[in-house]
């Protein structure tokens, strides 16, 4: 309850007002809205761990892209265009960053609000039900994986690596499948019980992380395995983010749209009457 005041206290501040009205309205509409405000003030005190996510895929494009793209040469891209290797892997690295922070701002973050805080139990005393605590959970976690998103695309222009207009897009586009990510994530944590099944996460990423075309055109796998990579969520993401950064936009691109869709709708009303169950039974 005390969390709960301290979070209407900062509303009614100049300084949580402010934060309400720089948020698109679709993030924080309705009630929802409190547990957003609420992260964006807890993170405070952790903000070193949340900007250290930024790192991880420039590392990644620094020793991939710069240091093995030079022993590599050019590799064809989509719709067959020549790409340096760099220009290849960066917009699947920027895929990846916003599934990296939208997972584990919904997965770790979350199980530990949930399990050990308690704080679902004292919002709950307030007019907020368990539909305002999972939208507003994943809302957070769609805002912290389109920081990265943004600081990554931020790299990519500065690298030059960036090709068409239609990368004004893939911001808006990953915001999107951040908020899919983040929604599944939640609904999965709902089930877990203890910290040891989080390796069951660890087990998901690195694997999509490794062989959703981040690296590797879908081409070099065997026809049998290239049906199980494009099941994978994150190779739609690649494929989306390296479509609107090389300018090769088509039906495809409405294809990935709707699978990250009907994955956000379903990560919503699992995780939604999850946390209905579990916190009001």
């Amino acid at each position: 309850m005390t969390a709960v005041r301290e979070v209407s206290a900062d509303l009614a501040s100049p300084r949580g007002g402010l934060l309400v009205r720089i948020l698109p309205p679709t993030l924080y509409a309705g009630r929802a809205r409190m547990l957003i405000v609420r992260g964006s003030l807890a993170s405070r005190s952790a903000w070193l761990a949340i900007f250290s996510g930024f790192f991880e895929p420039l590392f990644f494009l620094l020793a991939m892209g710069q240091g093995l793209g030079s022993l590599v040469g050019g590799v064809v891209g989509p719709g067959g265009q020549p790409l340096t290797y760099a220009a290849f892997i960066a917009p699947g690295l920027l895929a990846a960053s916003a599934m990296n922070g939208a997972v584990y701002e919904s997965t770790f973050t979350f199980f530990f609000k949930l399990k050990y805080g308690k704080l679902y139990d004292a919002i709950l005393v307030t007019p907020l039900g368990p539909v305002d605590i999972a939208l507003g959970e994943i809302g957070w976690s769609l805002i912290r994986g389109g920081l990265y998103a943004v600081g990554f695309l931020g790299v990519m222009l500065a690298f030059g690596l960036i090709s068409s207009p239609w990368a004004l897009l893939a911001l808006p586009a990953a915001l999107f499948v951040a908020f899919a990510f983040a929604s599944i994530g939640m609904a999965a944590t709902s089930f877990m019980r203890s910290w040891q099944d989080f390796d069951l996460v660890q087990l998901a990423v690195l694997p999509m992380f490794l062989f959703s075309g981040t690296f590797f055109p879908l081409s070099v796998y065997p026809p049998a395995l290239q049906w199980v990579v494009q099941a994978f969520p994150l190779y739609h993401a690649v494929e989306l983010m390296r479509g609107l950064t090389t300018g090769v936009v088509g039906w495809s691109t409405l294809t990935h749209m709707m699978y990250f869709a009907v994955m956000a709708a379903l990560g919503v009303v699992v995780a939604a009457r999850r946390l209905k169950s579990l916190l009001l039974q």
